[in-house]
């Protein structure tokens, strides 16, 4: 179901009060600190905006440190330093979009090139889990099948105490309200285990 602006807002002024109690109340799990918060897909650059105004309510008002990852940036970083754009682009001239596609998920997957929970996980060492939130944006360039965000999320879990919120373009599943469908696109199935709060 799509969201109003003022429904998102209100999202995420629930999470920012989750984030900042004492201790956070955005994961049941401590080993993995991390919430979702869903918004409509057309709402990019509104969710962006309001993704500032987070981080800077969280920095002023709270002396939480707010990094944002884009996921967009890790990806075509990626790219660049393994098979590169121009590769890419041949690739699916010559063997169809499907097929690039598994290369670049490749890519992110195979420890041998670069795999998005290592790369994640590095930029996130710096960071402190009670002075640092990591905002994880941009996760549309994984659209339409390149990498599952329940996977990531997954393979994250142990590996850092540092809260973390993923920007997550999608809709609730008709069927549940637990289901997450990303991107909202049609035909995809819709994911409901992802352990973590989806606000």
């Amino acid at each position: 179901m799509p969201l109003s602006a003022d429904d998102l807002r209100h999202r995420i002024r629930e999470l920012e009060q989750d984030l900042v109690s004492q201790p956070a109340r955005i994961s049941a799990y401590h080993d993995l600190p991390f919430a979702i918060l869903r918004y409509d897909p057309p709402d990019e650059y509104l969710m962006r905006r309001e993704a500032v105004l987070l981080a800077t309510r969280l920095q002023e008002n709270h002396r939480r440190h707010v990094t944002f990852i884009s996921i967009g940036e890790i990806l075509w970083r990626a790219i660049r330093e393994t098979e590169g754009v121009a590769a890419i682009v041949s690739e699916e001239q010559e063997l169809g979009f499907d097929r690039a596609q598994r290369t670049v998920s490749t890519i992110l997957s195979d420890p041998e090139f670069a795999p998005l929970p290592r790369v994640l996980l590095e930029r996130m060492r710096p960071l402190g889990p009670n002075t640092d939130v990591a905002f994880i944006v941009r996760a549309a360039a994984l659209a339409p099948a390149i990498y599952h965000v329940s996977k990531l999320l997954d393979e994250l879990q142990g590996h850092t105490l540092v809260p973390a919120i993923l920007f997550y373009p999608g809709s609730v599943s008709t069927e549940s309200n637990t289901g997450l469908r990303f991107m909202s696109m049609p035909n995809r199935e819709a994911y409901g285990n992802y352990r973590v709060k989806i606000y």
